[in-house]
């Protein structure tokens, strides 16, 4: 079958396509609906079959005979340790640490936050989980206590599972204090908080409410998998809103399978048994769908990696664990090929790996620009595919296929609709635009299985960031156009919401943040392009009348102020002072105009404009300050 044939049969025929998916799994019942809705009209995939992903991902190739076959391999170059476990070997890791969120009182419905590095444990606390129902909400270890205070009071878990530590290259950060400060700062209290020790040397305060990791295992008896419902919540995911709070995604358990197990072999081309990498983080989405469940629903082995593509202890680092570990299908952000290509320019260290084992590169996360595409392809002579998905639909929605048929690269577009996806571009009033014309990427529904549910406990906001727009579409926040061969290029987001090395983050929030500063009277933060990281952040800061403060300790506040409550994962450096912010005569602040001048791109001045001639303000300001396109 090649990919017209499937594609199409995916649109015409969706319930009888997903339905023979859907057969690809082991269920405890059979749906025998396959598509329906829930009560507020949206589509449900599999609404009466039970199952549960921790037995799709360990007991049942246990049972087909592969226990012994390596499940993960982890390796930490910061720490110098590689270690490999069978599918027995996480079963029983799973299993207990399951019996011990049940001795503690967790059950089927709960709600589990689990905020840890990159180490086996975390893909742990995410399988034991979901062996008991309960709903699990990885936040990335990166983010800063204001921000995990945020998910919890959103999701409410009865536990947190962290560690004692994660570590920046050569930092060691202490997860421990960040959630003691967290629990102070939300207003709902978890009952629990496990603490995996790594004994690296990080501070642990003890707390009433903590529970030692290794002893809750130790102690518990194996867990067995308990069958939910296949639209029951497997995780929360929380993403950046443009209104600066962050939105719950919600992903069920039968449709998330369904699609994974398909992705893995229709676009991934992965064999059983393989060695799949995908070089990410388990906070964000992909870490979710291609380091944890995906492969192991497909029965990969999975690279876990706790380690960055340079400074660990180099930028042959990626070419080593292939190499080492005989990685066969490799998946990773441009940012990471950019790295890389930034220190090895000439691909020395590429030269002194075997790298015979790797048959297909993806890439994804952001746009991958052409120059990266070229570079990787014409030192490693293999497919580098890039494909476009969001944490909103949990696996790719354009894409080669690889595992269906090798269509021709377009440098710049990232393929041709997934099967399961009917994606068309609209302008503003709803009309369908033709070839080459550019516009809203949309998606008809239903969407296919594995996309999400909801946003978490709200469902009306759900409903104004992704359906209203177009009715009866998805509205995916993101332009683009399709060509006449319907390859689609997606130009970038048309909200406020950046995309820094793959991670998504509000720059609405990060605006109020700066706001609070004592000194600033007005501000704006706007994405800007970047070589390395595809976007960052750029603040413009009006200070106060009257306030004696040297620009370069503003500067240092602000840049500190955002560190604090987001993260180092925000990303932001550049912070400019300015007289005033650009703006209509209504007060609306034209950050549109304002990224256009440090792209170095052409635009039209509004003609709501209240003032033109701060447009060479601006100029004359990142000029001297040698950002953007003024470098």
């Amino acid at each position: 079958m090649n990919y017209s044939d499937i594609y199409n049969k995916s649109i015409a025929s969706t319930e009888a396509f997903w339905a023979e998916q859907a057969n690809q799994l082991e269920w405890y019942n059979q749906p025998s609906t396959i598509l329906s809705k829930d009560n507020n009209g949206y589509p449900l995939w599999f609404a009466d079959g039970e199952l549960n992903a921790c037995y799709l991902a360990l007991d049942k190739h246990i049972q087909d005979g592969y226990g012994d076959q390596t499940a993960i391999i982890y390796d930490s170059p910061v720490t110098q340790t590689v270690k490999k476990y069978t599918f027995n070997e996480v079963k029983t890791e799973v299993a207990k640490l399951a019996g011990g969120l049940l001795s503690l009182g967790l059950e089927k419905g709960d709600t589990a936050v689990i905020y840890m590095p990159m180490i086996p444990q975390a893909a742990f606390a995410m399988l034991a989980c979901a062996r008991i129902g309960v709903t699990h909400s990885v936040v990335f270890g990166g983010f800063a206590p204001h921000e995990l205070a945020i998910r919890i009071d959103d999701c409410e878990p009865k536990a947190i599972i962290t560690a004692s530590s994660g570590i920046e290259i050569d930092r060691l950060i202490a997860y421990k204090p960040l959630v003691d400060e967290a629990i102070v700062l939300a207003n709902h209290k978890p009952e629990k908080v496990i603490v995996f020790n790594r004994k690296l040397g990080a501070r642990v305060p003890f707390k009433k409410y903590d529970v030692d990791y290794d002893a809750l295992v130790y102690g518990s008896e194996e867990a067995a998998c308990i069958p939910v419902n296949a639209t029951h919540p497997l995780y929360i995911l929380y993403t950046s809103g443009t209104t600066g709070k962050p939105k719950g995604i919600v992903r069920d358990t039968g449709g998330y399978a369904t699609a994974l197990k398909f992705s893995m072999k229709h676009i991934y081309d992965a064999k059983e048994g393989e060695v799949f990498w995908a070089a990410s983080d388990v906070g964000w989405v992909v870490g979710h769908s291609y380091i944890v469940y995906g492969p192991l629903f497909n029965r990969n082995t999975t690279v876990l990696f706790e380690g960055k593509p340079i400074r660990t202890p180099d930028a042959s680092t990626f070419w080593r664990v292939i190499n080492e570990h005989k990685v066969n299908i490799m998946f990773t952000a441009p940012t990471a090929i950019r790295a890389i290509k930034k220190e090895d320019p000439n691909g020395e260290f590429i030269k002194k790996y075997d790298l015979s084992s790797l048959r297909i590169q993806f890439l994804a996360g952001e746009r991958c620009d052409v120059a990266t595409l070229e570079w990787y392809r014409e030192h490693i002579p293999i497919p580098a595919i890039d494909h476009w998905w969001q944490t909103e639909s949990g696996w790719p929605m354009i894409a080669n296929m690889m595992g269906v048929e090798y269509l021709p690269i377009k440098p710049g577009s990232a393929g041709k609709a997934v099967a399961g996806y009917d994606i068309r571009i609209f302008g503003e009033n709803g009309q369908e635009l033709g070839p080459n014309e550019e516009g809203y990427v949309v998606i008809k529904l239903p969407l296919p299985p594995g996309t999400l549910l909801d946003l978490w406990k709200d469902n009306e906001r759900f409903k104004a960031g992704y359906l209203n727009k177009f009715p009866g579409y998805y509205f995916s926040g993101d332009g683009g156009f399709k060509d006449a061969e319907d390859y689609i290029y997606i130009t970038g987001r048309v909200d406020d919401v950046i995309n820094v090395a793959g991670h998504r983050l509000s720059t609405a929030e990060m605006e109020e943040i700066v706001a609070s500063h004592h000194s600033v009277a007005e501000c704006a933060v706007i994405g800007i392009n970047d070589e390395l990281k595809g976007q960052i952040p750029l603040a413009l800061v009006v200070a106060k009348s009257g306030e004696d403060i040297e620009h370069f300790q503003l500067q240092h506040e602000v840049v500190q102020l955002v560190r604090e409550q987001i993260g180092a994962v925000a990303s932001l450096r550049d912070v400019v002072i300015v007289q005033r912010l650009p703006k209509t005569r209504s007060g609306k602040i034209l950050r549109k105009m304002m990224r256009s001048i440090a792209d170095g791109e052409q635009f039209q001045i509004p003609s709501t404009i209240d003032d033109e001639t701060i447009i060479d303000e601006i100029r004359a300001v990142l000029s001297q300050a040698k950002i953007g396109c003024f470098k």
